[in-house]
């Protein structure tokens, strides 16, 4: 290599360094190297055409004087690019550009739409196509209505929420780098991270964050070794200050994705970018996925969100309504509170269904009408009956408050609704005897068997009682 080039290159970064931040600098000029000077032409070598564009787009007028401050008014500039050759697993081999002349990047060989009307309306197919950093800037793929605001915290994912909130103070600055969020579906871990990146972007507006699912990801990154600009589409990535990767178990057994994810992830937290993934399962449970990607998402926190309890879920109903101004009767939501219980989009589904009945009906929203939509849909939804619900019906057929069977006492009524509501969950859940027994006033599992044997024994003896059993029974299951 012409040590002359070398020497005029590094005259021109000594002035670049000084008119520009040093991150920018650190991104786009440390990873160039000068490879010839010939009749007073500078050719640098970048690593993809990305790099070039962006040059062009931001830094041209600075390298011109820089590269004319060197070489005279004769001096100019060629870019020579690194490509991959993807036909035949060939060697990869290089192009050359003149500075100022984007319009000759349509070659044979790079399949690759370049927007040439900037700030047009034009829409870009795929977030990494050129000039894609531009456009995230203003679109990152996040719902606006998924924010912290909208977001009901309980025991159920407080430690989630609160890294998620130490995140989005912070974006890769924390020990939560990665922060993997991981439930079964429904329970707000997308919510979740959509509310982290919003908050970043409030907090950081010249940050760029981008929200995308692993499909979106897996389907992009094919599109760029189709179209041989995979070194665009980890150049784009790599420009990522905060990137969600949503549902990453659909990389499973997607050995090459993952592949590329693991050097995207590596460059940006190197970088100290901040790093968010959902999971449906833990890393634990991620069989097929890289062993070198499974260390690395333990690197920082895994938090589970997990089924929330009933006060979370009566508080989620009340967001909802108080939200799009509607009001609702206190035991309808109670009902619904109640009847759906593991997975929170499918409440929020029959919720929207109790509204949409009223509204094209013309009908009150009663508890009757939401028995109606609520057993429809939840037959629909493989109806899950809880301890809770039990212990609402009971309670609401002796005209008992809630706290009656959570409580010490023993009243003749209040011990009876409490046997009761012990043996309809050992009879229709699946919660073990311990479990039931801390539902039901912290009691022990030999309280448990001894309310089920009771209640079996007045079955036998007592008709008023046995009658009480037939009723409930209709009611839980209705």
């Amino acid at each position: 290599m012409n040590k002359n080039c070398k020497a005029v290159w590094e005259s021109c970064l000594s002035v670049i360094k000084d008119n520009i931040n040093h991150q920018s600098y650190k991104t786009w000029f440390e990873p160039i190297k000068a490879v010839k000077l010939e009749n007073n032409i500078l050719t640098i070598q970048v690593p993809s055409q990305f790099f070039y564009e962006w040059l062009e787009e931001h830094y041209i007028t600075l390298l011109k004087k820089t590269v004319k401050k060197e070489l005279g008014s004769e001096g100019r500039l060629e870019y020579s690019i690194i490509m991959e050759n993807s036909y035949n697993n060939g060697p990869p081999f290089t192009i050359k550009f003149p500075t100022s002349n984007k319009k000759a990047t349509g070659n044979p060989f790079v399949n690759m739409p370049i927007d040439l009307n900037r700030g047009s309306s034009k829409e870009i197919p795929n977030p990494f196509i050129i000039p894609g950093l531009r456009k995230i800037k203003v679109n990152s793929q996040l719902n606006e209505n998924y924010s912290f605001e909208n977001f009901i915290e309980g025991d159920c994912n407080r430690l989630a929420r609160s890294a998620g909130y130490a995140v989005a103070g912070n974006p890769g600055k924390t020990a939560f780098n990665p922060l993997l969020l991981y439930s079964n579906v429904g329970l707000g871990k997308t919510h979740l991270a959509h509310a982290i990146g919003l908050e970043v972007k409030n907090n950081f507006p010249e940050k760029t964050v981008l929200y995308v699912t692993s499909e979106q990801f897996a389907n992009q990154f094919i599109d760029a070794v189709r179209n041989n600009s995979k070194n665009d589409f980890v150049h784009f990535y790599q420009m990522i200050d905060v990137l969600i990767i949503d549902d990453i178990q659909f990389l499973l057994k997607k050995e090459k994705t993952q592949e590329i994810y693991f050097h995207i992830f590596n460059h940006l937290h190197q970088n100290s970018k901040q790093l968010i993934i959902t999971s449906d399962k833990p890393p634990v449970e991620m069989e097929g996925m890289n062993a070198r990607l499974l260390s690395r998402f333990k690197w920082g926190l895994s938090a589970d969100l997990q089924v929330p309890d009933l006060e979370t879920r009566i508080a989620i109903i009340n967001k909802k309504l108080y939200k799009d101004g509607v009001e609702m009767p206190k035991e309808v939501i109670e009902y619904l509170a109640y009847s759906i219980v593991t997975n929170v989009r499918e409440m929020e589904g029959a919720l929207i269904s109790i509204l949409a009945q009223s509204s094209l009906n013309k009908k009150a929203i009663t508890l009757e009408l939401a028995k109606k939509m609520i057993d429809k849909f939840v037959k629909n939804t493989s109806r899950e009956i809880s301890i809770d619900y039990i212990q609402k019906v009971v309670c609401d057929y002796f005209g008992l408050p809630l706290e009656a069977i959570h409580s010490k006492t023993r009243k003749r009524e209040i011990v009876q609704a409490r046997q009761l509501a012990m043996y309809f969950s050992k009879r229709m859940t699946k919660a073990s005897l311990a479990t039931i027994g801390q539902h039901c006033g912290k009691k022990d599992h030999a309280t448990v068997l001894h309310a089920c044997r009771t209640v079996n024994n007045l079955i036998d003896t007592d008709k008023q009682f046995r009658n009480y059993v037939e009723e409930l029974d209709k009611k839980i299951t209705l």
